[in-house]
């Protein structure tokens, strides 16, 4: 490990890469606590666009965070999404959309979501021993990481790969219109000015394109040393 306190494996990347599956996976064989902060956003984004808030009046947005109670529950088993609980409320299924998706990437654009969620990250992370999985955990919620890792793919792969979930999920999916929104995802994330989507300095970058998920899991097991 390296010499710093936080035993803490990070893992950023655009949409569709695999990093859920990944980060579960790693998480489960590291013994470690699995921190989605991507389901976070998404919270943020259900509330906000259900209680009709406009984004760019910034004290609705404050007043909306000041009430919000967000809980993450363990998944089940290493192959299921972890449970979202907003408001006592489980949103689990309504937040993992494509919709949704592009609503997060909004509100993650927005300082004061930015701030309170990053402080959110850094208090579970305090502790140690988490995987955690977005797209600034390497660079901005977790520095110090032992361990970093940008993981990405062609979009088109993505899109494939996306597609099959919702199509098992039993939703009818436009490919032509996924692929746009994951394109238009990518460029608002990596040009956003709060915490865009960039490959730490140190972080291991894997182009999981055309490796499955136990390879790159292989890969990833073959940097950590606990």
């Amino acid at each position: 490990m390296k010499n710093n306190i936080q035993k803490i494996v990070t893992i950023d990347g655009p949409s569709g890469v695999g990093k859920s599956t990944i980060s579960r996976r790693v998480a489960a064989n590291l013994s470690f606590t699995y921190l989605d902060t991507g389901a976070m956003y998404r919270a943020v984004g259900y509330k906000l666009q259900k209680n009709d808030v406009d984004l760019g009046d910034e004290s609705a947005v404050q007043q909306c965070l000041d009430t919000i109670a967000l809980q993450l529950l363990p998944a089940a088993t290493e192959n299921d999404e972890v449970s979202v609980i907003l408001d006592d409320h489980d949103i689990s299924l309504a937040i993992r959309s494509p919709q949704m998706s592009m609503m997060a990437s909004k509100v993650s654009a927005i300082p004061a979501v930015r701030e309170k969620l990053t402080r959110m990250q850094q208090e579970i992370g305090e502790k140690g021993c988490i995987v955690a999985e977005g797209r600034d955990t390497g660079t901005v919620v977790f520095p110090g990481a032992s361990w970093k890792f940008y993981l990405d793919a062609d979009p088109e792969e993505r899109m494939r790969r996306r597609a099959a979930q919702l199509r098992l999920a039993g939703e009818e999916v436009d490919e032509d219109e996924l692929l746009q929104m994951i394109i238009k995802r990518d460029h608002d994330d990596q040009n956003r000015t709060i915490a865009p989507l960039c490959k730490a300095s140190d972080a291991v970058i894997i182009d999981t394109s055309r490796l499955s998920i136990d390879e790159v899991v292989q890969v990833m097991h073959s940097s950590i040393e606990v």
